[in-house]
């Protein structure tokens, strides 16, 4: 398998302060551990591009970018969008940077240079709406890729699979109601953001499920619930939220997955790629705050992208 990895060191100078979880530290842990695994001279590092606010617009509103864009234009310290959520001098560069590595991995695996991607990014997106950011998130890059190709590169149907312990709401924010895309996630409930399991639009398979679940109850989800959707909805291209936070090491989160859940995960939505769309996948990092439960799951996750799981 042509597997892409993207990254660059743009993603690497937003930090959010010494203490936060979501730091420049998740990405050296994932390099590390590829490194140690053996899996880094397995992989195609294309260049990653830096995405315009014409192409950002895609998935939000001018005036939200604008406003991003205002408050990121500083010389030091930080500016404050909520509590947890904070941009420094390098967040707005990061960020275009991360939804520019979403989008070329999209054309990389259209155009057929690419089997899949992973795109090793941050900040992660999935908790941008259209017009608000939030939970460490500031653009949506799932959501710009996925629009990108639907509206740029002409596909009639994507699906996006999110296997984050928080619920992606601002992919269901952008999305509800596109009957051009299917979401199908799993996410701990109760818990922040505190939404997605009631009111659903008719496109949405987000199956909340309870603290302490673990992998037993989360592949009987994919297998009965997404599985039957996916095929049914018949996608041209498969988009990953991969945020590892439900691993059972994650203080984050206080669900139980393991790396072989996370493989299982990734090797499902493999086999029904490969079934529905030509094994088009492109897989993007949200959450996951230990360093090394991170790695070894990136990596697992990674394995299988790569066809080396068996």
């Amino acid at each position: 398998m042509r597997t892409g990895f993207y990254a660059h060191p743009d993603c690497a100078l937003h930090e959010m302060g010494r203490e936060h979880p979501e730091c420049p530290a998740r990405l050296a842990a994932i390099e590390d551990r590829l490194i140690s695994a053996g899996l880094d001279w397995v992989l195609t590092r294309p260049d990653v591009p830096l995405a315009d606010e014409q192409a950002l617009e895609l998935a939000h509103t001018a005036l939200y970018l604008a406003e991003l864009r205002e408050k990121g234009h500083i010389d030091e310290g930080y500016a404050w969008i909520d509590p947890d959520t904070l941009m420094n001098p390098h967040t707005w560069r990061a960020a275009r940077r991360a939804a520019g590595a979403a989008m070329a991995a999209t054309d990389a695996v259209l155009e057929g240079r690419l089997d899949n991607a992973f795109c090793a990014v941050r900040p992660p997106g999935h908790h941008a709406l259209r017009a608000q950011a939030g939970g460490f998130c500031f653009v949506n890059n799932v959501a710009v890729a996925a629009r990108h190709a639907l509206d740029r590169r002409g596909l009639s149907r994507v699906a996006i699979v999110d296997f984050d312990v928080h619920h992606g709401n601002g992919t269901e924010d952008i999305f509800s109601g596109d009957d051009r895309v299917l979401m199908v996630s799993i996410f701990q409930h109760p818990f922040y953001p505190f939404s997605g399991a009631e009111n659903q639009a008719s496109n949405m398979l987000n199956v909340p499920v309870p603290a302490y679940s673990g992998g037993p109850q989360v592949r009987e989800i994919v297998q009965h619930q997404w599985l039957p959707r996916l095929r049914a909805f018949a996608p041209e291209m498969l988009f990953i939220s991969a945020g590892f936070d439900a691993h059972r090491e994650d203080d984050m989160g206080q669900l139980g997955l393991v790396e072989a859940d996370f493989a299982w995960i990734t090797r499902v939505v493999c086999d029904v790629a490969s079934e529905l769309c030509g094994g088009r996948i492109v897989s993007c990092l949200e959450g996951g705050y230990s360093l090394s439960a991170l790695g070894r799951s990136v990596a697992a996750h990674i394995r299988v992208l790569a066809g080396l799981d068996d």
